[in-house]
């Protein structure tokens, strides 16, 4: 085999790959929507009391079975954001997203979206820039010009 041979070979794989990489990006975005679709037709606005927050694999959540038969297997291994949360007179745990579970503080009330056991959005959420002043650090020149 000539170094040309190799080169083709190399390039029709790449082509492959990135056509695959492609497809699945389609098909993840679409799911996505779906998602956050269903979301947001089931989300409820809460005032919970925030008890605990960790990231803690979702076996040691003490989710109900009939969750945990619902979470994919490879999410089931993952460490997830989980909220211990006070709903009126019932104590959940809660998954919520990245940035929610950075903003929610802990042993205060909140007021929250919630969809089934998901944690949406947080009412007066702080942005990143808010967050980074509030600690006291300084967001980079280029990205106070744009003001996020």
């Amino acid at each position: 085999m000539t170094g040309w041979d190799i080169a083709i070979i190399v390039f029709i794989v790449l082509v492959a790959v990135g056509i695959a990489i492609y497809f699945l990006n389609r098909w993840a975005s679409k799911r996505m929507v779906q998602h956050n679709d269903m979301v947001a037709s089931h989300k409820q606005t809460a005032s919970i009391y925030v008890i605990d927050k960790k990231r803690e694999k979702m076996q040691n959540a003490n989710f109900p079975k009939a969750v945990m038969e619902q979470i994919p297997r490879w999410n089931r291994f993952m460490k997830m954001p989980l909220v211990k949360a006070k709903i009126g007179p019932q104590i959940m745990t809660l998954m919520c997203d990245k940035d929610v579970f950075n903003a929610l503080p802990v042993k205060k009330t909140v007021s929250v979206d919630i969809a089934g056991i998901y944690i949406v959005n947080m009412k007066g959420m702080k942005t990143k820039g808010e967050m980074a002043s509030r600690r006291g650090e300084s967001l980079p020149w280029y990205k106070r010009l744009i003001g996020r």
